[in-house]
């Protein structure tokens, strides 16, 4: 090939290297997208999945606020250990759960306000889960299914020292 026809090709070929070779700012730099991201870390030809939260397990009713199984807790009136009307229809809710309910159980933690001896306290705490036990095991529960224990006035709701903050430390709690 004559030396003229080659340079006659190089030619051409040097200066559109030297045309694509000259300075431009590059483009700035974007941080990839999640989906980039994601699809880079598939192999090739794999479906995308979304990203999803764990599945969660239905709420038990003994902890969904529009179950009537919610509400765990039965006041007392003043140096009494006798269930108030307003809470029977609570307890039996309770008591078909626990008869319907195989391997539930329930501990009775009765609880005073801090007013009398503590253990005057401790024996009317254990005479307030007493009164609810015999009352689920009328409704049935067997009584293997209960256990009840007394804090007396060790374990107040609330910690203040007037009738509002009596009227709630004098409890029983239903703990599962």
């Amino acid at each position: 090939m004559p030396q003229r026809s080659v340079l006659s090709l190089l030619l051409p070929l040097a200066a559109l290297l030297a045309a694509g070779g000259c300075a431009t700012s590059p483009e700035p730099q974007r941080a990839p997208s999640a989906a980039e991201l994601d699809a880079a870390s598939r192999p090739a030809g794999q479906p995308y999945e979304s990203v999803r939260p764990a599945e969660t397990k239905p709420l038990s009713p003994l902890d969904d606020p529009s179950s009537p199984l919610y509400r765990k807790v039965v006041y007392f009136d003043y140096d009494n250990a006798e269930i108030q009307p307003q809470y029977l229809d609570l307890l039996r809710v309770h008591a078909n759960y626990l008869y319907r309910t195989p391997g539930a159980a329930v501990t009775l933690e009765g609880h005073t306000d801090e007013r009398g001896t503590r253990d005057y306290n401790l024996a009317l705490g254990d005479r307030r889960a007493d009164a609810v036990r015999r009352f689920m095991i009328a409704e049935g529960v067997p009584a293997e299914k209960l256990s009840t224990l007394s804090y007396g006035e060790e374990r107040p709701a609330d910690t203040g020292h007037n009738e509002q903050s009596w009227a709630l430390n004098r409890r029983v709690e239903l703990v599962y």
